[in-house]
């Protein structure tokens, strides 16, 4: 007869079932220890992949909005040191009809005039690092003043003629659902003080000009530049308030960039809580998968081995 052994069949392949399970357990820990992720699919992460999913796809977002909005700051920053320039050329403006009519002498005040027209046309002409025209309104390939001397300003029936920019003012989405606008256009801020730059040099080259070749003033031209007075003032307390506008709208962008730097923090850390793998956690978990497989196969290996020979008593010898 036959000497069965103890395992069955069904228990012989229960524990192979159990090896199984210990080796796959076993090689997902050690994948997760090796790559640093939990896991290299989304099925692997059970019920928490719609919410990896949706956390990456936010981070994603918040990303662009970290682009977009650094070079909206660099424009920004940009417009802060023009829009400054031109409200100093108001200055200037002033103080130089204000300077002729203290003194009694215009014979400095055009070359003063055409220094400032020069100077603004500069600035409001100015194209960022890819070309785009700063102040062109959205028509960023053609300078927004198309003058380029001050007699051709004078020479125009409207000052508005000077200027071909559009009227699309830049802005840009610093969230979802939230948008600051940032951009300026040469007409918006300069038409005054292109107006007044017009008014002196048409009046230079009428009859009752030529500021330049004058000694002292006539009571003519001392009645316009006293005219002239309060508009200047008035173009360079507008451009005052425009720079300072443009002050708050560069806040409101540094303002976002803080609130997206934070934003990418919050929404890596979730993530890698989800997606990475905790070394410390994973090193206990190698250590117990290798000690549940290695008992497996002893407990399998034991039981195969195992009839009905280990369970008779032993055989005694007599003398």
């Amino acid at each position: 007869m036959s000497i069965d052994r103890i395992a069955t069949a069904q228990q012989s392949q229960y524990f192979l079932s159990q090896i199984e399970n210990a080796s796959g357990a076993l090689n997902t820990t050690q994948q997760q220890i090796a790559s640093g992720d939990n896991s290299t699919t989304y099925a692997g992460f059970g019920t928490q992949t719609q919410v990896l999913q949706a956390t990456m796809s936010a981070n994603s977002r918040n990303s662009a909005y970290q682009t977009a909005t650094s070079l909206a700051v660099t424009q920004a920053d940009i417009q802060d040191t023009q829009l400054t320039s031109l409200s100093s050329l108001a200055t200037q403006l002033n103080s130089a009809v204000s300077t002729a009519i203290s003194t009694n002498d215009p014979s400095t005040l055009m070359s003063q005039v055409q220094s400032i027209f020069n100077q603004a046309v500069s600035v409001l002409n100015s194209q960022d690092a890819n070309g785009a025209y700063i102040y062109g309104g959205g028509n960023d390939a053609t300078p927004p003043v198309n003058v380029n001397s001050l007699s051709q300003l004078a020479s125009l029936p409207s000052v508005s003629s000077a200027f071909t920019n559009g009227n699309n003012l830049k802005s840009v989405q610093v969230a979802d659902g939230q948008t600051i606008t940032y951009g300026v256009t040469a007409s918006s801020v300069a038409s005054g003080l292109m107006q007044e730059l017009q008014n002196i040099a048409q009046f230079d080259q009428g009859a009752n000009g030529n500021f330049s070749g004058s000694t002292n003033l006539s009571g003519t031209q001392n009645s316009f530049l006293t005219g002239e007075m309060t508009a200047v003032t008035n173009v360079a307390s507008n451009l005052n308030n425009a720079t300072a506008q443009n002050g708050d709208n560069y806040s409101a962008l540094t303002n976002a960039q803080t609130q997206q730097s934070t934003m990418a923090t919050l929404y890596s850390g979730f993530i890698s809580n989800i997606q990475d793998t905790n070394m410390a956690q994973a090193a206990t978990q190698l250590s117990l998968d290798q000690t549940q497989l290695q008992a497996a196969l002893q407990v399998t290996s034991t039981l195969n081995n195992l009839t009905l020979l280990n369970y008779l008593p032993a055989a005694t010898t007599t003398g």
